[in-house]
């Protein structure tokens, strides 16, 4: 039974193989299309075994002939004219690059790429050979998905249901519970921004959850309460940004993020006058098992009931976390390393901030409160990306000292 099953799945996969090299054999726009169409149904109709064999042939049957790549690169040695140069590349860009193109010719092209990306990456530990089939796929989407492409859009109450569902499902950071936590968290004081494509108009790329506030917000909870009072945001002096989602596993590579926020930072401001801060509440997800890696002691911590004492020291290895520990130059924590990248600055930690299950795991409730200062977000981003600087506040700095 499991060869028979095996047998059928390679010959789909096969089949779809042959229809891609039509595909990319063909000339014909109109043609094309329809070649296109017919590759998009058939990968559609494959399962897990069959998308397996199908990677498989990617790279075995459209990657680059390295015979080729040699020769080209042996006659620019010899002649280094633009045409020499222009054989060179187009013998190292494999035909798997230009099938892509045309799979795109198809409605749902794109679509289905993405989807194809989701699933190789899973494979990749197992199948590093499959890394050229993702390198093809990114090199691409980060033309497709560039930012002259992509379309904000604030979501409300009114903006259609499927895309509000989506919300529901991707949210990664504060799970949405249910629709009248998510009809809250879209109330006046409340703020959801979203990057679209043409190509996927009912899939959210990235969204990012704001709260309208007095001041610098300490704990997440109140935030996310459904139950919580609706304020007034036009007396409001602070933007907090405390949910950042990226939903699109396929597009994982593709920077979104830091443009949203800018442009987010630049709608509220010229909506809300009186706003002066632009800032996070951040969770510190790589915190905890930064420090049961130094000392396995922390594992057995109440942090809900922990002394005086015991806060100040967390706090203290907080912020020595978030100034000192890295991952080969950069900061060891992720969300760290997207906020100090997009330039801005580590202004405070806050003790208990989310007393949820997921924030306790990852960070003994500790949150980072990250600041966008309009006029020095480009002088922090040229320090971060030249020397991987992270600037933080003096109190900060002070209470993550290395002791000498």
């Amino acid at each position: 039974m499991f060869l028979r099953k095996r047998r059928g799945s390679i010959t789909k996969a096969d089949e779809l193989t042959a229809l891609c090299q039509a595909l990319l054999s063909h000339r014909g726009e109109v043609s094309g299309a329809r070649l296109a169409a017919d590759v998009i149904r058939m990968y559609r109709s494959l399962d897990t075994i069959e998308i397996e064999a199908f990677l498989d042939r990617l790279v075995k049957k459209f990657s680059a002939d390295l015979t080729v790549i040699r020769s080209a690169v042996a006659q620019f040695q010899q002649d280094e004219s633009l045409a020499s140069l222009m054989r060179l590349q187009r013998a190292v860009e494999p035909p798997r690059q230009e099938l892509f193109r045309r799979w795109n010719f198809a409605p749902g092209g794109t679509a289905s790429m993405v989807d194809m990306r989701r699933r190789l990456l899973g494979t990749l530990k197992a199948h590093p050979e499959r890394l050229e089939v993702d390198a093809d796929l990114l090199h691409l989407f980060r033309s497709w998905f560039n930012r002259g492409f992509l379309v904000m859009q604030r979501i409300d109450w009114r903006t259609p249901a499927v895309i509000l569902e989506r919300l529901i499902e991707y949210e990664a950071v504060h799970q949405i519970q249910g629709w009248r936590d998510l009809r809250r968290r879209l109330e006046a004081d409340r703020r959801c921004y979203a990057f679209f494509h043409p190509a996927l108009p009912d899939e959210p790329l990235i969204f990012i959850e704001v709260a309208m506030t007095h001041g610098l917000p300490g704990e997440v909870q109140p935030l996310i309460d459904p139950t919580s009072p609706v304020s007034d945001p036009a007396r409001a002096d602070t933007a907090a940004f405390y949910s950042i989602t990226n939903c699109q596993e396929g597009l994982r590579g593709v920077s979104f993020g830091n443009v949203l926020i800018k442009q987010v930072v630049d709608d509220l401001g010229g909506e809300f006058r009186r706003l002066r801060t632009f800032a996070t509440l951040s969770p510190i997800p790589g915190f905890r098992d930064w420090l049961l890696a130094r000392d396995k002691g922390w594992a057995e911590v109440d942090a809900v009931n922990a002394s005086e004492a015991m806060k100040r020291e967390l706090s203290r290895l907080g912020a020595q976390y978030l100034l000192h520990a890295k991952r080969d130059h950069e900061p060891a924590d992720s969300v760290a390393r997207f906020h100090l990248a997009n330039g801005a600055s580590l202004e405070r930690l806050n003790w208990m901030a989310d007393k949820s299950a997921a924030g306790l795991q990852r960070s003994f409730g500790l949150m980072a409160n990250y600041v966008y200062r309009p006029e020095d977000l480009e002088r922090n981003h040229e320090a971060y990306a030249g020397e991987y600087r992270v600037i933080a506040s003096r109190t900060i700095e002070r209470m993550g000292r290395l002791q000498e």
